[in-house]
């Protein structure tokens, strides 16, 4: 893998990340922005805090397109792609970050709380891979990179909302890489593990504990590792239809 990547000129591609406010999807972008690649900054709220990374990447060398888009609305992301289009011609790469959480018990669980999981987590990610796939196959080259979970392979007691998000998302995952195979694009998932974001501090306490515990390594992944595994990921060009786990949990 190339580590040392960075790109230049006609070298930079073009990396389009949903969620890219906070968290995980923050320093996903920061992380490509950073080598130098061409970011799509989606956000749906708190804009302030997705210019901040906006900055942060023009400062150092990449460059930054901020779009508001809501991925479960297919008419804001095919606006999205065709801003894309019309700014940098190509997508190479797509990163489904994008994603809520409404935890409770399933006997608890309003279909509110079931809905909006399922449509910003499995149903978002499924517009912007249909979207994002139609420019790629223009060029005949991409790579979808899509944020899992343990808790789609596991499940997750209080999570049945997100555990059923995240198991299609993996069946998504794999049911694209065959079909969109034959066009050179890759697609692929990442388990992240519990990362000490906004999104995972809003869980019960003492889960961070209960987790250190479940890992054969004692402790956790962070939102940096996970950037720079999807980096290096996004470079590799004969690798389709994995879901890779990133952290010492035994599946």
């Amino acid at each position: 893998m190339k580590g040392s990547f960075v790109a230049s000129g006609r070298d930079k591609r073009v990396i389009v990340v949903t969620g890219a406010s906070r968290g995980l999807g923050r320093e996903i972008a920061l992380r490509f922005g950073m080598a130098g690649e061409r970011v799509v900054l989606n956000f749906l709220k708190r804009e302030v805090d997705v210019r901040s990374a906006e900055v942060l990447i023009l400062g150092s060398g990449g460059e930054a397109l901020v779009v508001r888009a809501d991925v479960r609305d297919p008419s804001q992301i095919e606006s999205l792609i065709a801003r894309v289009r019309e700014e940098w011609g190509r997508i190479d790469v797509l990163v489904n970050n994008a994603g809520v959480t409404r935890d409770n018990l399933a006997l608890r669980m309003s279909e509110d709380d079931w809905d909006i999981v399922l449509d910003t987590n499995l149903r978002g990610a499924f517009v912007c891979i249909r979207a994002a796939a139609r420019l790629m196959t223009e060029t005949r080259s991409g790579h979808i990179i899509s944020i899992a979970s343990i808790s789609g392979v596991r499940g997750r007691e209080g999570q049945a909302n997100y555990s059923a998000a995240k198991a299609g998302l993996i069946g998504l995952t794999k049911a694209a890489a065959r079909e969109l195979g034959g066009c050179n694009i890759r697609v692929n998932a990442v388990l992240p593990g519990y990362l000490a974001t906004e999104m995972g501090r809003d869980l019960s306490p003492g889960f961070a504990e209960k987790i250190n515990k479940e890992n054969v390594l004692g402790r956790t992944t962070t939102p940096r590792e996970v950037a720079d595994f999807i980096f290096q990921l996004s470079l590799m060009e004969n690798v389709s239809g994995q879901v890779f786990n990133l952290d010492s949990r035994v599946l």
